[in-house]
């Protein structure tokens, strides 16, 4: 996978101009929105690397991620075959196993989606992230409206993940999305003291709570420390923690620090337009 990077790295921030600073985080391209891009790069890695399982999992779960691609039946075809095809290459991969179990769940069945298949990838994975299985259990009951099982499967897999921050927000996710904002916010309220396994989670729980326009002084607590840390996430590039931080303190009227905030996500990423937008009308 490491070559996959190195081509991101290279190429994208070449033609979009982001400064040297963010160049150990090409991700952070992608989260910029430049995902067909990012996918025209990797197709070429891919053509290089036909057996890299990662580099077959990571192009077209991009494009899931920001599109709703599972309205071209085209491309969603393509993206079941590039999943399968990471777990043919590497059956013990969790990650390429969870990707497609998440495809068979959301994808129709014309394009090769379902929820038996996708209950057969969480047994496989059972044997390999137990928790992982729990949680494909509970999205699977919750699409079939259980959700009495589905809160038991999410509760499965924090005890099965010894308590982790991700299985906890999980279960918050959960609450939001059936209105139950009360326990959604205890739910983020244990990650605070959770074992953390990637700090990305500190910033999506930070957004669940301004989804559901709850707690913002606990979004904010939560975005400083994923900031102070120094640990970004390919996932969540500083600059984006800076926008979104900018974003909570705008809307609690504090707009000098909601412009220190999207001062600094420009600096990180000078062609960010949605920081451009804020800062321009915050300073009006």
């Amino acid at each position: 996978m490491q070559l996959a990077r190195t081509i991101l790295t290279t190429a994208l921030l070449a033609a979009f101009g982001y400064t040297a600073g963010a160049a150990d985080n090409a991700p952070a391209l992608l989260a910029a929105g430049r995902v067909d891009d990012a996918i025209n790069t990797l197709r070429l890695e891919l053509s290089q690397t036909p057996n890299d399982a990662q580099a077959h999992n990571l192009p077209y779960g991009e494009k899931a991620d920001a599109s709703s691609f599972f309205t071209a039946a085209g491309l969603a075809k393509k993206v079941r075959t590039e999943f399968e095809r990471a777990v043919e290459l590497d059956p013990k991969n969790v990650d390429a196993r969870t990707d497609l179990a998440e495809f068979y769940l959301e994808a129709p069945g014309i394009v090769g989606g379902g929820q038996d298949k996708a209950r057969a990838q969480a047994a496989k994975l059972a044997v390999l992230d137990d928790a992982k299985a729990h949680w494909i259990n509970g999205r699977i009951a919750e699409k079939k409206k259980d959700l009495t099982i589905a809160e038991q499967e999410y509760r499965a897999a924090i005890r099965a993940d010894n308590g982790s921050a991700d299985s906890w927000l999980n279960l918050a996710s959960f609450y939001r999305h059936t209105g139950r904002l009360n326990d959604m916010e205890k739910a983020i309220d244990q990650i605070s003291a959770a074992p953390i396994k990637a700090s990305v989670v500190l910033v999506d729980a930070a957004e669940t709570l301004v989804r559901a326009g709850r707690n913002f002084p606990l979004a904010v607590q939560l975005l400083r420390r994923y900031i102070a840390s120094g640990s970004p996430s390919e996932d969540a590039p500083t600059f984006k923690a800076h926008y979104l931080l900018g974003t909570i303190l705008e809307k609690q009227g504090d707009k000098p620090g909601a412009a220190q905030q999207y001062s600094a996500a420009l600096t990180l990423a000078r062609n960010f337009s949605r920081a451009k937008d804020a800062l321009n009308r915050v300073n009006r």
